[in-house]
C-alpha cells in the first residue's frame, strides 16, 4: 500500500472505534493481547471523566484476564453490585488506592504494601496479601480516584494497598504523572497481580502490551495528530492539598 493510500485509510478510520478498547482502529493493539490464566479476579472502576481513548489503558489491561470487569461510574452500593456477582468476604479483596500514602515515607521495601485504615503499614504483610482473592483498581487522576474512594464507603471493608514500583511509568513525556510511584492502570494491574500471585510473567505480559500501545501511539502521532490529542497535565496533588 502506498504512503498516500495508507494515510487516507487511517483518516477514514478516525471516526470508528474498537468495541473492545474503544480506541480509533489505528491506535488499537487488541489483536496482540495474550489472555492470561491466573488466580485473582480483577475489577477496574473508572471515573466517568477518565476516558482518555488515546492513552487510556484500563480496557487493554482487562482484556488479558478472563472474567475481568470494567465499570464506569461514581458510586455503587457494594462490591457485589460493582462486580455483578456475590462476594463472600470483601476483606479478601485488595483495593489499590494511593491517596496521601507514600511507600517512601513508610520506609517500605515491598512492591505491594498493605495499609491499615489509618494509612499506616499493616503488620503481617505476607499473611494479609496471601489471602487476597481479587483486586480493585481505580482508573482516573488522583482527584478522580479520591472522589471514587469517598463516594463508596464499602471500600473501607476491603484491604487497601499501595504500590512501590522500582521504575517510573512508561508513559514518560506522553503523560507526566504527579509522583514517581504513580503508574498507568495497566502497569499497576500488572505489578499488583504479578506480586500477589508471585508470577513475574504477568507483569511482563502487560508491560509488553503497554509498550506496543505506546509505540502505535507514537507512529500515528507523526501522521495523524488529530487522533492523538495531548492530554491535559495531571495536577500535582501535593499542591492541591497545601491550598
Amino acid at each position: 500500500m502506498s504512503e498516500q493510500a495508507e494515510s487516507e485509510n487511517i483518516a477514514g478510520e478516525a471516526g470508528a472505534e474498537c468495541p473492545r478498547c474503544l480506541k480509533p482502529p489505528p491506535l488499537c493493539v487488541c489483536d496482540s493481547v495474550a489472555p492470561i490464566k491466573n488466580r485473582l479476579s480483577l475489577l477496574i472502576l473508572q471515573h466517568p471523566q477518565e476516558q482518555d481513548r488515546a492513552l487510556g489503558t484500563a480496557r487493554l489491561a482487562a482484556q488479558h484476564f478472563p472474567g475481568a470487569v470494567v465499570k464506569i461510574g461514581l458510586s455503587w452500593p457494594s462490591l457485589a453490585k460493582a462486580l455483578g456477582r456475590p462476594v463472600e468476604n470483601p476483606a479478601r479483596w485488595a483495593i489499590l488506592y494511593l491517596g496521601s500514602a507514600s511507600a517512601e515515607a513508610l520506609h517500605a521495601e515491598r512492591e505491594v504494601i498493605a495499609l491499615t485504615r489509618k494509612g499506616e503499614m499493616a503488620e503481617n504483610q505476607r499473611a494479609i496479601l496471601d489471602r487476597i482473592e481479587g483486586v480493585i483498581v481505580l482508573d482516573g487522576t488522583w482527584s478522580q480516584a479520591k472522589a471514587l474512594w469517598w463516594r463508596n464507603p464499602w471500600m473501607l471493608k476491603c484491604q487497601r494497598v499501595i504500590l512501590n514500583p522500582a521504575h517510573p511509568s512508561r508513559y514518560g513525556r506522553l503523560r507526566r504523572e504527579p509522583r514517581r510511584d504513580t503508574l498507568s492502570t495497566i502497569e499497576a494491574v500488572g505489578l499488583l497481580i504479578a506480586t500477589l500471585e508471585k508470577r513475574l510473567d504477568i507483569a511482563t505480559t502487560l508491560n509488553a502490551s503497554f509498550e506496543r500501545m505506546l509505540a502505535r501511539y507514537r507512529e500515528v502521532e507523526k501522521t495523524h495528530p488529530e487522533l492523538t490529542p495531548k492530554p491535559k497535565p495531571r495536577p500535582d496533588f501535593r499542591r492541591r492539598r497545601r491550598g
